[in-house]
C-alpha cells in the first residue's frame, strides 16, 4: 500500500501533468484533490500533445483509475469536453473515471461574476473561469454539489434561490441583464444524465482501496505559493494546493499518507499578478520564456520568468513536508552561459530569516544570488543522470542543498522518454 501526494512547489506550471503521467505507471489510482478547470496539465506522448484541465493525467495510462475529489470545483462544460476529447483519441473513460458526489459545481453565474470582477480595478489575475466565486458559495453554504443533481426538486430549489440573489447583484450592482433560470436548470439536468455513471462516494471508495492494498497518487493543481492560506495572499488561488489539501479534498486521512513528492521547475515562473523577487524583465527573462515555451496551457497567457528561488522552495518544502522532488525543464537552462540561483533575501539591508508571504514585504525584498556556470550543451537526449554534464550535476546538487530536498526524478524535455530517475 502506498499513498503519495504530488504537489507543485512554486507558483504552479511546474510540469505536474507530465510527472503525474510518469508516476501513474506505478499506481492503481490517481486522484485530483483541488482546483478547477483553471489549471492545464500538458502531457506529450509521441507526436501527440494532451492538455487536461480536470481529469488526472493518469487517464493516459491504460488501466489506471482516475478520480476527481470533493475538493475540486467542476465546470460541466469543461468536463464533458474533456471526456469527449479523450474518447475521440481512443482513450477509454467509462469505468476508469469517478467523480465525488460531494464536489461542488461551477454555475454560469460564477463565471460571469468572475469575469466582471477581473474587469475592474482590483484584479487578482484569475483565469475568469468561475473558480473563486464557486468556492465563495461553497464556504457560504450556498453551493450546489454533484449530489444535488440526483434530486431534481432539490436542484431546482437551490438554483432558483441562488439566482434570486445573483440576478439582484447582476442587475442592481453591475447593471447586467438577468440570467435565465429555466435555461440553467435545463442545462444542469442534462449534465446529470451525462455524468451519472461516473458519480461515486469517493472517500469510501478510496479508503476501501487503501485497505485492499491499492496504491494511490494524489495530484494537486497550481502550486504551493498559490495556496489560499500559505501562499502570497491575496494573489493566490481559492483552494489549498499544498499537501494538506490532499486530505480535505479526498477524504483520505493524514495517517494514510506515505510520502510527498514536490514538482520543481529548474527556474521560476508565475502567471498573473503578485510579487516575484527573482523575476527577469530583461532579455534573459524573454529568453527563458521563449525557449521554455512559457505560455499558459489553459489561457495562453505569457508567464513571467525568473531565476530559481531556493529560498522560496525551501519554504515550500517545509509546509508541504516534501520527501523528494522531480526537477522539470532542466534542458531550458542549457542556453545560458551563467545561471543565477537565489539563496536568500535582504530587506532594508538586513537578511530575511523566513519566507515572507505578505505581499508588501515580499515586493520589497532584494534577492541574494549565487552564480553558477552554465553547461551550454544540449541535454534533451540524456537518458540517465550519469550522462549529464558535470556543470549540470553541480547545478542540481547546489539547488538541492540550498532548497532542502532530495532529487528523485529529472525531466529534460516534454516527452515521456525525456525523463529519468536519479
Amino acid at each position: 500500500m502506498s499513498v503519495t501526494v504530488l504537489v507543485g512547489s512554486q507558483w504552479g506550471d511546474e510540469g505536474k501533468g507530465k510527472i503525474v503521467d510518469i508516476l501513474s505507471e506505478k499506481y492503481d489510482i490517481v486522484v485530483r484533490y483541488q482546483g478547477g478547470a483553471n489549471a492545464g496539465h500538458t502531457v506529450a506522448i509521441g507526436d501527440k500533445q494532451y492538455v487536461l484541465h480536470l481529469i488526472p493525467s493518469g487517464i493516459l495510462r491504460e488501466g489506471v483509475i482516475c478520480v476527481i475529489g470533493n475538493g475540486v470545483v467542476i465546470d460541466p462544460t469543461a468536463l464533458l469536453e474533456e471526456i469527449a476529447f479523450l474518447e475521440k483519441n481512443n482513450i477509454k473513460v467509462d469505468g476508469r473515471l469517478f467523480i465525488s458526489h460531494n464536489a461542488h459545481l461551477i454555475m454560469p453565474y460564477h463565471k460571469l461574476l468572475d469575469s466582471i470582477s477581473e474587469s475592474g480595478e482590483n484584479k487578482i489575475g484569475t483565469t475568469g473561469r468561475g473558480i473563486g466565486p464557486s468556492y465563495i458559495d461553497k464556504y457560504a453554504r450556498k453551493g450546489i454539489r454533484i449530489v444535488d443533481l440526483l434530486n431534481r426538486k432539490v436542484l431546482e430549489e437551490k438554483i432558483r434561490e441562488n439566482l434570486k440573489e445573483k440576478n439582484n447583484l447582476l442587475t442592481k450592482v453591475y447593471a447586467h441583464e438577468e440570467l435565465n433560470v429555466e435555461e440553467i436548470i435545463k442545462q444542469y439536468v442534462e449534465f446529470d444524465k451525462a455524468i451519472d455513471k461516473y458519480v461515486k462516494d469517493v472517500p469510501a471508495y478510496l479508503n476501501n482501496a487503501i485497505a485492499e492494498g491499492k496504491s494511490i497518487l494524489l495530484e494537486g493543481a497550481q502550486g504551493a505559493l498559490l495556496d489560499v492560506d500559505h501562499g502570497t495572499y491575496p494573489y493566490v488561488t481559492s483552494s489549498s494546493p499544498t499537501s494538506g489539501g490532499a486530505c480535505t479534498g479526498t477524504g483520505i486521512p493524514p495517517t494514510k499518507i506515505n510520502s510527498v513528492v514536490g514538482i520543481v521547475k529548474a527556474y521560476t515562473t508565475r502567471v498573473g499578478l503578485g510579487p516575484f523577487p527573482t523575476e527577469l524583465t530583461d532579455e534573459e527573462g524573454e529568453k527563458l520564456r521563449k525557449i521554455g515555451a512559457e505560455y499558459g496551457a489553459t489561457t495562453g497567457r505569457p508567464r513571467r520568468c525568473g531565476w530559481f528561488d531556493a529560498f522560496l522552495v525551501n519554504y515550500s518544502a517545509m509546509i508541504n513536508g516534501i520527501d523528494s522532488v522531480a526537477i522539470t525543464k532542466l534542458d531550458v537552462l542549457s542556453h545560458f552561459d551563467k545561471i543565477k540561483v537565489c539563496v536568500g533575501y535582504e530587506l532594508n539591508g538586513k537578511p530575511v530569516k523566513s519566507f515572507p508571504t505578505d505581499v508588501e514585504r515580499l515586493s520589497a525584498v532584494k534577492p541574494i544570488y549565487e552564480i553558477l556556470p552554465g553547461w551550454k550543451k544540449d541535454i534533451s537526449s540524456c537518458l540517465s543522470y550519469s550522462e549529464l554534464p558535470s556543470e549540470t550535476k553541480d547545478y542540481l546538487k547546489f539547488i538541492s542543498e540550498k532548497s532542502g530536498f532530495r532529487i528523485e526524478i529529472v525531466s529534460v524535455g516534454p516527452k515521456r522518454q525525456q525523463t529519468f530517475y536519479v
